[in-house]
């Protein structure tokens, strides 16, 4: 069965917030729009920042992971490893305030995985992630 793209609906405060965060800053191609909602082109899925007001990131609290507090819920992709430092230099260099910096995760252990965790301005948790060997993604 061959993968196919998912699409991700999720609350934003701000449109135009949204639009230079997923456009400019997470590089992700601009598709339909409207006054209350846009589509972004998110590594081949679908996802639509709606705008509604008072929006707030459900927050459920988050779980110990390596050593980390992982925010709960979270949603975000798998890269290839230079896709993923490509994106951390990216954000690093806008100034990406980090809830988890890009570090690597269970290192030397089955599913090692390079990761990092961060927020879109209306305060989305976001997780980036990479394997070595994409083979790994479900090791026990």
């Amino acid at each position: 069965m061959s993968l196919r793209p998912f699409h991700l609906a999720f609350p934003v405060h701000d449109l135009d917030a949204a639009r230079t965060f997923w456009g400019e800053t997470m590089g992700c191609p601009e598709g339909r729009s409207s006054d209350e909602w846009i589509d972004f082109d998110f590594y081949g899925h679908q996802i639509v920042a709606h705008r509604v007001a008072g929006a707030t990131p459900d927050d459920a609290g988050g779980n110990a992971v390596d050593g980390h507090h992982v925010p709960v819920p979270h949603f975000g992709i798998v890269l290839t490893i230079s896709d993923w430092r490509a994106l951390a230099a990216r954000l690093v260099a806008a100034g990406t305030q980090f809830v988890i910096p890009p570090h690597i995760r269970f290192e030397g252990q089955p599913g090692e995985q390079a990761t990092m965790f961060f927020r879109d301005p209306s305060g989305n948790a976001i997780e980036m992630k990479a394997f070595e060997d994409l083979a790994s993604l479900f090791a026990r």
